[in-house]
């Protein structure tokens, strides 16, 4: 099974989780290609795709948004999840956060089968000016490791081929299909 794991990432923090649950799905046993989402023209190569983004004021950000757009029929097509990076305190380890209503509309519209929300990262000596505000009060890395790595583990085993050889369908979402 070959899949796609791609993020959208400002300052490199959602692209930090997009590698480890890249590599958690090769210790899996998946055939994963991590990539940038402007690096991508096509994802027909792929059986399953992943995309993550950061969340700046409640939006994922840009790239993730038109990844989604540009390639919405595809993705339709076969088993997608998403992720979230964002939350500047421990809210994400304390239980599941709700994607936001931008992220459920672009669930909706390609017939993505989950969504988790980890927490985020945010530098001391963030550029721009509402991140550098911030970064005076909220300024810290709450990305969890085993937070990612147990999500991503759950994805790999909803990939995992069942008895028939095709992988095994999630009890919710629409019917798995192979191509």
């Amino acid at each position: 099974m070959r899949v796609l794991v791609t993020y959208g990432s400002k300052r490199g923090g959602t692209e930090g989780i997009a590698r480890q649950v890249a590599e958690t799905l090769r210790v899996e046993g998946l055939d994963v290609e991590l990539r940038p989402p402007g690096d991508i023209d096509d994802v027909s190569a792929y059986d399953a795709v992943i995309v993550g983004g950061a969340l700046y004021a409640n939006r994922w950000f840009r790239l993730a948004r038109r990844f989604v757009h540009r390639h919405a029929q595809k993705l339709r097509e076969r088993p997608v999840w998403f992720f979230s990076s964002g939350p500047l305190d421990g809210s994400a380890e304390q239980g599941e956060i709700a994607p936001t209503s931008q992220v459920q509309a672009l669930m909706k519209q390609v017939g993505a089968r989950g969504h988790m929300t980890f927490g985020g990262r945010l530098e001391k000596d963030a550029k721009g000016f509402i991140a550098h505000a911030m970064a005076r009060t909220h300024a810290g890395d709450w990305r969890d490791s085993g937070h990612i790595q147990q999500w991503a583990r759950s994805v790999a085993a909803q990939l995992r081929p069942g008895r028939e050889g095709r992988p095994t369908p999630v009890e919710s979402g629409p019917e798995l299909q192979l191509h």
